[in-house]
């Protein structure tokens, strides 16, 4: 466990890889796109409790299916109003978007589901009228 002078819990990069079972190579990733930023000993970047945080809200926004400009957008909203109003809203509208999208996504799931069906069904007719017009057995 690494404590800074202030006796802020601090993080290595393999220690968070190892803890959200992400590799170096994501959370590099996810620091390039603005959404942590982890200070530096020479090469080293030392992460804060913070940059934890963040690191566990980007997984799961992504879990959740929003893009990483979304998680961006929310985290710069957190940093510019804390009272956090704004925030609210603006996650109620992504939410309410992702909703949409899927309940859309699951309609058509189910559209294709139906159609491969009655794919699935003249198939197997087409399959039993050759049989019985050659004699064949199943």
């Amino acid at each position: 466990m690494n404590r800074t002078k202030d006796d802020s819990r601090t993080y290595s990069i393999s220690e968070l890889a190892r803890e959200f079972d992400v590799t170096t190579r994501s959370i590099r990733f996810y620091e390039d796109q603005g959404l942590l930023n982890p200070t530096r000993q020479g090469q080293t970047r030392i992460y804060s409790r913070q940059d934890r945080v963040r690191l566990k809200l980007t997984l799961r926004g992504k879990r959740l299916g929003f893009s990483l400009a979304d998680i961006r957008d929310l985290f710069d909203l957190y940093d510019a109003d804390k009272s956090s109003r704004t925030q609210l809203q603006t996650m109620l509208g992504l939410v309410a978007d992702k909703q949409e999208m899927l309940e859309q996504q699951l309609e058509d799931i189910k559209m294709v589901l139906l159609e491969l069906d009655a794919a699935e069904q003249r198939c197997q007719q087409a399959l039993n009228q050759l049989q019985r017009s050659t004699g064949d057995k199943p």
